[in-house]
């Protein structure tokens, strides 16, 4: 079922992905509303699975975390079970903080964070290296972020 979105939903959520720590007062006086329809409101986005979860956004740099890197990847076969055992190794790889399925030359996009150049090194060598279906990589390093959104395109 789906479920039907209005300007005020779109205003809940552009206000929840800016801060998702906004208070549920603060939220109404955006949205104008009382306090309880902006809750109700918020649950049913919440129980639609349209706002899938809340968290903090943390700092890489300030946490040490020194180098980014986007790594394209095409893979040897595209046997389903080969597919599989890709996607359950790299699940398995936290420095891989997203893959996508891209069309294009290559199969993946890896976002990857680590710490240092060796720390790199080491998931190359140790982690990557060794997911047998993997055929090609190429690297980028990351040398700075000109944007980053976590508010979706829509049409507040």
């Amino acid at each position: 079922m789906a479920v039907k979105i209005d300007k005020t939903d779109l205003k809940i959520l552009k206000m929840l992905q800016e801060d998702g720590r906004i208070t549920n007062l603060q939220l109404s006086n955006e949205v104008n509303l009382s306090p309880a329809p902006t809750l109700e409101r918020v649950r049913k986005l919440e129980k639609h699975g349209i706002i899938k979860s809340y968290h903090a956004d943390v700092d890489e740099d300030k946490m040490g975390m020194g180098i980014k890197a986007i790594i394209q990847v095409s893979l040897v076969r595209q046997l389903d079970n080969a597919l599989q055992n890709f996607k359950k190794q790299i699940m398995e790889i936290d420095e891989v903080v997203e893959c996508l399925q891209v069309t294009g030359a290559f199969d993946y996009q890896l976002r990857v964070i680590v710490k240092d150049i060796p720390a790199f090194d080491k998931l190359i060598t140790e982690q990557l290296s060794k997911v047998e279906e993997i055929g090609q990589m190429q690297t980028y390093v990351v040398l700075s972020t000109v944007k980053k959104s976590n508010v979706l395109p829509l049409n507040y």
